[in-house]
C-alpha cells in the first residue's frame, strides 16, 4: 500500500460537534485535505507545537513524553495514520532506540501532537486519503484567482490591485493579499 505524507494545514472550531475541533491535514505533494475531529486539549497541544515562540510555564502532557523519550534515547521515526473505522482514525507511532523500532498504538490526536514535537513526518495510506480526503472548493477558487493575479498583475493599476486585496481578504486568503499588497509597495 501506498503512503502519503502529510502535514497540519490549520485547526479551526468544530462547527458540527460542540467543543471539538478540526485539525486538517493536508498532502505534501497533492491537494487533498484530510480532516480529523479533535479534542479542545489536544488542538491547544497541536497549537502549541505549531507556534514555536508559545512556551507553556509547566510542560505540557506531550511535552513530558517528549523530555522522557528523550531521556531515554528514544525517537519518534514518523507517524502513520493507517485505519478509518466509522469515522475514528487509528494510528500508530513507530518508535526506536538502539536501533530497535517498537510500533505503539495511539490515538491520532496525541500522535500529530507529538510528531510536531519530535519534527517526525507524519504518514497516512492512499486508500484512506481516498475514502476520508478532501478538496476544498474554495480553495480551488483561491487557486484560480492566484492564477489570475500571476498572469495579470502587471496590467493592474494600484487601485485594481487594492480591490483585489479586499477580495482575498474576503475569501481569507490572506497570503493572496500579502502578495498583492507587496506588489503596490514594489511600485511606489
Amino acid at each position: 500500500m501506498n503512503l502519503v505524507e502529510l502535514k497540519v494545514n490549520r485547526i479551526s472550531y468544530s462547527q458540527s460537534q460542540n467543543g471539538a475541533y478540526a485539525l486538517i491535514l493536508e498532502e505534501v505533494d497533492g491537494e487533498r485535505k484530510l480532516p480529523i475531529v479533535i479534542g479542545g486539549f489536544e488542538a491547544q497541544s497541536i497549537a502549541i507545537a505549531l507556534d514555536k515562540n508559545i512556551e507553556p510555564p509547566r510542560p505540557l502532557t506531550h511535552d513530558l513524553f517528549k523530555t522522557f523519550a528523550k531521556n531515554f534515547e528514544i525517537t519518534i521515526k514518523q507517524v502513520i495514520i493507517h485505519k478509518l473505522i466509522d469515522g475514528i482514525f487509528y494510528s500508530s507511532l513507530i518508535c526506536e532506540r538502539d536501533k530497535v523500532e517498537e510500533i505503539i498504538d495511539a490515538r491520532t490526536s496525541d500522535a500529530i501532537a507529538l510528531a510536531l514535537r519530535f519534527e517526525s513526518p507524519i504518514f497516512t495510506y492512499s486508500k484512506i486519503l481516498d475514502k476520508a480526503g478532501i478538496i476544498l472548493k474554495k480553495e480551488i477558487s483561491e487557486k484560480n484567482i492566484e492564477k489570475k493575479f500571476d498572469e495579470d498583475y502587471k496590467n493592474l493599476s494600484i487601485k485594481e490591485l487594492n480591490k483585489k486585496i479586499a477580495d482575498a481578504i474576503e475569501i481569507e486568503n490572506y497570503e493572496l493579499a500579502a502578495k498583492l499588497r507587496d506588489e503596490i509597495n514594489q511600485r511606489k
